[in-house]
């Protein structure tokens, strides 16, 4: 499916999150509809990071795509690993503070699926990998983290669009992909079918 006859299907956003909406934004895109999909999303025994980002992010574009069959549904999911280690979603300032000790002074990747499902029920999906390195944490700075209330809920315990980004000496890849999705391919997706103008 193009858009064919020059009829352009709706876009669905599968994410609650209002940085992908933001993200978005920065390129023109505004989503038609938002729809939040609530899927479990503990790691299986022996899962990769990477399977885990594509896995999930399927996931939530067949949830999304099950309730809007006519239109364009557009789902990601990011995943902060340690070598194979995957990094939970801080709910907690201790999970985070774990987080944080864990990737103070070293390089840890950040991994995003991106999928859009199509209305004739094909499925395109895209994979980013950046590649981030903090500073060596001090306690105090852990702390001075901890306490601007920015990793709740943050894969990896941080939020490199805030505060975050102070500590970080290095990264390699797409910094769009390490806030929550990859603009880059993102839009790479939505020309190759013709919705997105070039």
């Amino acid at each position: 499916m193009g858009v064919e006859g020059g009829r352009r299907p709706p876009l669905v956003l599968a994410s609650a999150s209002p940085r992908r909406r933001e993200l978005l934004a920065r390129i023109g895109i505004i989503p038609d509809r938002i729809v939040e999909t609530a899927i479990d999303e503990t790691p299986r025994k022996g899962e990769l990071p990477r399977q885990l980002a594509a896995r999930l992010a399927a996931a939530k574009a067949e949830v999304a795509a099950a309730g809007a069959p006519e239109a364009l549904v557009l789902a990601a999911d990011t995943v902060v690993a340690a070598g194979r280690r995957i990094l939970p979603k801080a709910e907690t300032a201790e999970q985070a503070r774990a987080c944080l000790a864990l990737l103070s002074g070293r390089r840890h990747n950040v991994y995003t699926a991106v999928v859009l499902a199509l209305p004739d029920g094909r499925r395109l999906r895209r994979l980013a990998d950046s590649i981030v390195l903090f500073q060596r944490l001090t306690e105090a700075q852990i702390e001075a983290y901890l306490a601007s209330g920015e990793w709740q809920g943050k894969a990896g315990g941080y939020a490199i669009q805030g505060r975050a980004e102070a500590h970080v000496r290095f990264l390699a890849g797409s910094y769009s992909n390490v806030v929550g999705l990859p603009l880059y391919e993102t839009a790479q997706l939505l020309r190759g079918i013709g919705w997105l103008r070039p």
